[in-house]
Order: structure tokens, then C-alpha cells, then sequence
């Protein structure tokens, strides 16, 4: 099963993960209707996921509580612990590891393994097959896993059977499995890009594979011809162990007309400076979890300051607000000759929705237009904390940014000394 030519590709997807966590952590949850939410002693909580047992009792993800405790009165309600997930995490990569060296995280739950070059283990299934018990066996937690010769095609097989489903998809199973399904339905097309492409008559996978390039391109940008590939099982891209760190930044900075101690001018530069960078951000559709601020004295001495946040931002005054914090606390009352602000920890937008703070990711759902990306995102994860940086971001020229650890999935994925005694709570 291992071809001449091209690759082996499994896509690992844990089964409703935040709550699997919490039933291998306390057996006495098994088999039960189990949620995890924002605030479960307030009526305006939201469901961030729940057991298989709540979903066959009809509790959805981004469900308001109230609602799903009318559905299921026995519903079990846990807050999340993130120590908890982390550990679990890093403990299933670990074990991903052991059957290959190309090994991607691309979400706390999730990631892609490259089997290419694995063949003394066995078959890709039967490799697939030992993963899954393995992680069953050691960590108590279930997976899905799809098997394929490329990401997208391993990403949609794992959806097609679960819990604890093995698919294969195979590019020539496209035009039967993929063609006769809902555009809306394949991955990488969300709500929105699937009513602009029902809109030009693409209804199904298959009319998405045999749509015109340039109308694609006209309507979707460079997305557009990506998604015709996917649509017909092509996807070049490969497994990258490194992808997760690639820590890039977008920023902006100006040279003030004069030189000025003016705090009222000063922060007024922040906020335009804000709104530039916000403006690049969406055309790269990502968010941030670092800002960083440059200032320049008038005797041109430089500094720069970065802060982590706690959650990814992406809206201009989230920014702003960042930067003036920062501002206040590191500018000593000179005179300034240039101010800058630079997002760093980039996060693609499609992957990333605030990720600890349950209550303010209820506030922004009321009110951000990224709701309906976050609902499909929680449909399937939970809460889906990480996501690589864009690989399409590049460095900006004039910005400045220190060096700095980077966003949650670092902190998780690569520095395992300080998730060793969390395992210990596991």
C-alpha cells in the first residue's frame, strides 16, 4: 500500500477531545451525557463540547446551556482545564512520534503524520490500527484517523467515521465519496465561500471541480484555485514538523512630522497605526496572540517591548487597546521620533478562536462577524486553541519585534518540561 511514487498520510483527530479528557481523568463520567461550558452557573453559558452521550440527546456545540439542560436534564456540566488538555496533547504527539519523525501538530487535537518512509512498521492501516489503540491503550482517550496520499484528503477521511473510525481515501475514490456531497460540506469551504459559490452555480464538490479557474479566481482570490485542486484531490503540500513554529509578524511604524511628548498625539498615531496593521490582518486572515510596540527617542534610542495575551485578537480596537498598555508602561516622558506596532504569533484565522477566556469568547459572539467561523470550528473541536502561522505572511521590512516565546501552541507543543508535572494531574 505504499506507493512508488507520492505519499502516506494520516490525519489524527481526536474524539470530542475536551470531554474525553474529563472521562479518562474520572472513569465515573464514562457513558455519561457530559458538556463542558464557559459559566454552568449562568443561563447565558455556552456549550463548548460535549460526550457523543449529549450529542445523540441533541446538545450541540455553541449551544446556550440553558438550552441543552432542557434537552438533557442529567447533562453533566464541567469548566474547562487546560492544564488537563495540554498534557493530554503533548502525551498523544509524543506517541505520534514513535512511528514517525514527520509529525504536525495543527491543533491541540489534531495533526498529520507522514508514513512514507515507515514501511518496516507495516501497512498504513495496520499502522493506523496500532496508533489508535495505542493512544486508547495508554491515554484512555479516543481518535479517528484518515489515511491518504495528501493533508486534505487525509483531513476528510477522518471526518467520515466517528468515534474511533479508520477511513482511506484515495484520490481515485474522489468523483464517487467527494463529487456527490453539499460544497458546504468539504473542508476549507465555510457558510459564507460556500453561498458566494452557490451563487455562480457550484452547488457540489464535483461542480467545484470542474468550475472555471478564472471566475473561481475573480470571486475567492488564489482560494479559489486551491479549493478547485482540492475538489479534485490534489493537495502538494507536505508534513511539516516545523510549520507550528513559524513565528512571523506583520507590523506597522511611522516617523512623526516632529518630534513630540504630545500624549493625545501620540496615542492617536497608536490607533491609526492599529488600524493599519488590523487591515493586513485581514487580508491574511489571521489573528494575533503578541503585540509588540517600537518607540524611538528623539536622540534616536530605540526600544521595544512585546506582551503575550491571553487570547488571539484580530479587531482594531483590541489592538489599540494592546498597544497603549503597552505604551504607557515603557515610554518615560520623552520626546518621540517614531512609534510602531507589530502582531506576532500569528494564528490563520480558520484555526484559531479565543482559547481560555470562555466569558469573553461569549461577549465577542454576540457581537463579532466571525461567529459563524468560530460555530463550524466548535461543531468539530470543541474549542480549537491552536493553529499554525500562515505560511503566506511574510516578514515586514520596517517592523520591530523582540524575540519572544510565542503563542499557546509552543507553550504546549515544544516546551514538554514544563507540562511534566501537569501530567502528574492527568
Amino acid at each position: 500500500m505504499y506507493p512508488k511514487n507520492g505519499r502516506v498520510i494520516l490525519h489524527v483527530d481526536m474524539n470530542s477531545f475536551y470531554a474525553s479528557v474529563e472521562m479518562a481523568y474520572d472513569s465515573s463520567l464514562k457513558g455519561k451525557p457530559l458538556a463542558i461550558a464557559g459559566n454552568p452557573e449562568e443561563r447565558r453559558g455556552i456549550i463548548v463540547t460535549c460526550s457523543y452521550e449529549a450529542r445523540n440527546l441533541g446538545v450541540k456545540t455553541t449551544m446556550p446551556l440553558w438550552e441543552a439542560k432542557k434537552l438533557c436534564p442529567d447533562l453533566i456540566v464541567k469548566t474547562p482545564n487546560f492544564d488537563r488538555y495540554r498534557a493530554a496533547s503533548v502525551a498523544m504527539f509524543d506517541l505520534l512520534r514513535q512511528f514517525s519523525n514527520l509529525v504536525e501538530p495543527v491543533s491541540i487535537d489534531e495533526g498529520y503524520v507522514d508514513l512514507t518512509d515507515s514501511q518496516e512498521l507495516g501497512s498504513p492501516p495496520a499502522i493506523a490500527e496500532m496508533i489508535q489503540k495505542q493512544i486508547y491503550d495508554q491515554l484512555d482517550l479516543p481518535c479517528s484517523i484518515g489515511i491518504a496520499p495528501n493533508k486534505f484528503l487525509a483531513k476528510t477521511a477522518s471526518d467520515m467515521k466517528k468515534p474511533m473510525g479508520i477511513t482511506i481515501l484515495r484520490k481515485r475514490d474522489v468523483p464517487s465519496v467527494l463529487w456527490p456531497l453539499d460544497v458546504e460540506q468539504m473542508h476549507g469551504v465555510g457558510k459564507k465561500t460556500a453561498e458566494k459559490l452557490k451563487g455562480i452555480g457550484i452547488n457540489t464538490i464535483g461542480d467545484l471541480s470542474t468550475s472555471n479557474e478564472i471566475q473561481l479566481k475573480a470571486l475567492l482570490g488564489i482560494n479559489g484555485v486551491r479549493l478547485k485542486e482540492r475538489a479534485n484531490g490534489i493537495d502538494p503540500r507536505p508534513v511539516d514538523p516545523d510549520s507550528v513554529y513559524d513565528f512571523k509578524s506583520i507590523g506597522n511604524s511611522t516617523t512623526l512630522p516632529r518630534d513630540t511628548s504630545n500624549q493625545q498625539e501620540l496615542l492617536k498615531v497608536l490607533e491609526k497605526l492599529a488600524e493599519q496593521v488590523v487591515v493586513r490582518m485581514k487580508r491574511k486572515q489571521v489573528v494575533t496572540t503578541i503585540i509588540g510596540i517600537t518607540i524611538r527617542y528623539k536622540n534616536r534610542k530605540t526600544i521595544t517591548r512585546s506582551q503575550k495575551l491571553e487570547n488571539p485578537i484580530a479587531r482594531q480596537k483590541e489592538i489599540y487597546e494592546a498597544a497603549k498598555r503597552l505604551f504607557h508602561r515603557n515610554w518615560d516622558g520623552e520626546p518621540i521620533r517614531l512609534l510602531g506596532i507589530t502582531a506576532t504569533g500569528l494564528q490563520e484565522l480558520d484555526s484559531a478562536v479565543r482559547q481560555l477566556d470562555l466569558f469573553s469568547y461569549e461577549k465577542e459572539a454576540e457581537k463579532e462577524p466571525l461567529l459563524n467561523t468560530m460555530s463550524k470550528l466548535q461543531d468539530k473541536y470543541g474549542k480549537k486553541i491552536i493553529g499554525s502561522a500562515s505560511s503566506q505572511i511574510n516578514q515586514v521590512p520596517n517592523s520591530k519585534s523582540t524575540k519572544h516565546d510565542t503563542s499557546f501552541n509552543k507553550d504546549f507543543l515544544q516546551d514538554k518540561k514544563s507540562i511534566v508535572s501537569r501530567k502528574k494531574d492527568y
